[in-house]
């Protein structure tokens, strides 16, 4: 893919998300409002004053001439240096972000990956791994390329673990992202900058952040929620009692995705937190590659040629048939997949697959996979 270069509305998709106290939802739901980001600041000052969770208040925010003066400074840099900018309505934006309410508004990625390919899993950790966090990580890793070579590996280019997952997965020639938590005209920690040079080439580099943003503490607790989203499932190998990692995990459960962790020993401080999520139900324990590939319904299933028997003596509706017709030449989807392939929305999307489950042709595998029976 390409780097977007300069195009009419990209001061505006950039600078809409430079307007002080509006979030993403808020800024979603001005441009739903609107109709575009060039829109909301072409606006009348009365009618965005009526916007629910605008207000008087904010609407000098909004039209203050300061927001779009920085964001074509942000287009003059991504353009030197060759940035895709992936605005949340836009084609390449990571998919699975758009079913995370909080998700940015706008990402800029330094690479050339597919943030949309079928496999994405988050591997996240702690900062001090010992030798059994580093040689759990090395060896999913290159059981996942080995087995999945198309998997695409995201973490936070943190020290420990998340390091240890980016290396792992260039040495097996996985791709591989790491999620920032400032901008792009600088990468921390500074020890890490040649594997984030080889991860530019294979992989890539994804922020919100604006290039000159700074590696301050606050920032690394938001580009959690990327991590988390950007993929199908979060793997947590070793973490304390607190820590990134944890907070990783619970926006995954948030967000209604699967996690896993390794266990660890009773009294060992690195794996209290692992220990703690399988504990509480808040990760599922996970041994080996197979144990993912079971609560994902990676295995490939050799029952669908029975679908066809079946289909022909139950009566299917138009929206069915079609539902029927994405999973034949699948191993399983999930439900947003679905959704994206259909062009339907989710929650009719399950609707029709609990539909289908009550007819005998669907069943639901661990990690909210539908397959046909």
């Amino acid at each position: 893919m390409t780097a977007i270069r300069s195009i009419p509305d990209l001061r505006y998709k950039i600078g809409i998300g430079l307007i002080p106290k509006i979030g993403p939802v808020l800024t979603k739901r001005l441009i739903a409002y609107c109709g575009s980001a060039e829109g909301v600041f072409k606006e009348k000052k009365s009618r965005l004053s009526k916007i629910p969770g605008i207000g008087e208040r904010l609407v000098d925010n909004i039209l203050n001439a300061g927001n779009l003066e920085t964001a074509d400074q942000e287009v003059e840099f991504i353009t030197k240096h060759n940035i895709s900018a992936l605005f949340y309505l836009d084609d390449h934006y990571p998919e699975r972000l758009t079913h995370c309410e909080d998700a940015p508004v706008i990402l800029y990625m330094k690479g050339n990956t597919d943030l949309n390919r079928e496999k994405v899993i988050s591997i996240v950790g702690t900062r001090n791994p010992t030798d059994y966090g580093r040689s759990l990580t090395r060896e999913l890793v290159a059981q996942l390329a080995a087995s999945y070579p198309d998997t695409l590996v995201v973490s936070g280019l943190a020290y420990g673990i998340d390091i240890c997952a980016h290396k792992a997965s260039l040495k097996n020639k996985l791709d591989t992202v790491g999620v920032l938590g400032h901008g792009l005209s600088l990468i921390y920690p500074a020890t890490h900058r040649e594997t984030a040079k080889e991860m530019i080439k294979n992989g890539a580099l994804l922020t919100e952040f604006l290039h000159e943003a700074q590696p301050d503490a606050p920032n690394f607790v938001k580009r959690n929620r990327i991590v988390a989203g950007l993929a199908d499932a979060t793997l947590v190998v070793e973490s304390g009692e607190k820590g990134g990692a944890l907070i990783t995990a619970d926006i995954a459960n948030s967000y209604n995705r699967d996690v896993f962790a390794f266990p660890g020993k009773v009294n060992d401080k690195f794996s209290v937190g692992c220990n703690r999520l399988i504990k509480t139900n808040r990760a599922a324990l996970i041994e080996k590659l197979e144990d993912i590939e079971y609560l994902m319904g990676w295995q490939k299933s050799s029952a669908k040629g029975r679908v066809v028997q079946k289909e022909l003596f139950i009566a299917l509706t138009d929206d069915e048939k079609r539902i029927i017709d994405l999973l034949k030449d699948s191993t399983g989807e999930t439900i947003d997949h679905l959704a994206l392939k259909a062009d339907l929305p989710v929650s009719k999307i399950s609707g029709l697959l609990l539909n289908l489950e009550f007819k005998g042709l669907v069943k639901c595998l661990p990690g909210r996979v539908y397959q046909l029976i």
